[in-house]
């Protein structure tokens, strides 16, 4: 069975989803006011949910500045974990970024969370330093990725 879901932009609707995934995927989730300001920030922010069978399975969130793009947040619902969905999200994400002209990307990612680092990797991502103790609730550090994106063709 081929799963198919649609990535869409993210809108106020979603936020008890997204919140839902935070906390079940993450040690220091957003809250949900967190979440609302990232969503209805569009001059700087973009937000973009995958949705199967009219439920969000994934998100992705960016902020832009200059001529940079941060990758926020990554998350997929428990259970949906390994099926594409996060690479779905990135390359949506990554060929507005070059329509925007949109030269280079950054994150940050905790040192333990070896499944996203593998999928930033394949993105050309590397890491360029750590950021001691970033995450407050666990103190664990955090890998600084960089990457050079490639221009839209």
């Amino acid at each position: 069975m081929t799963e198919s879901w649609s990535i869409r932009l993210c809108e106020r609707r979603d936020v008890n989803e997204l919140l839902f995934i935070e906390q079940s995927q993450f040690p220091e989730p957003w809250t949900k006011g967190m979440l609302l300001d990232e969503i209805t920030n569009t001059e700087a922010r973009r937000y973009t949910v995958a949705v199967q069978d009219k439920k969000v399975v994934g998100y992705l969130g960016v902020m832009f500045v200059l001529d940079e793009l941060h990758i926020n947040t990554v998350g997929t619902l428990p259970g949906f974990e390994g099926r594409g969905i996060a690479s779905s999200l990135m390359d949506e994400a990554l060929r507005d970024a070059a329509h925007r002209g949109i030269t280079r990307a950054t994150l940050e990612v905790a040192t333990s969370n070896t499944r996203a680092q593998r999928l930033y990797y394949r993105y050309g991502f590397k890491p360029v330093g750590v950021r001691k103790n970033y995450y407050e609730r666990t103190k664990e550090d955090a890998l600084v990725l960089w990457a050079d994106l490639a221009p839209e063709t």
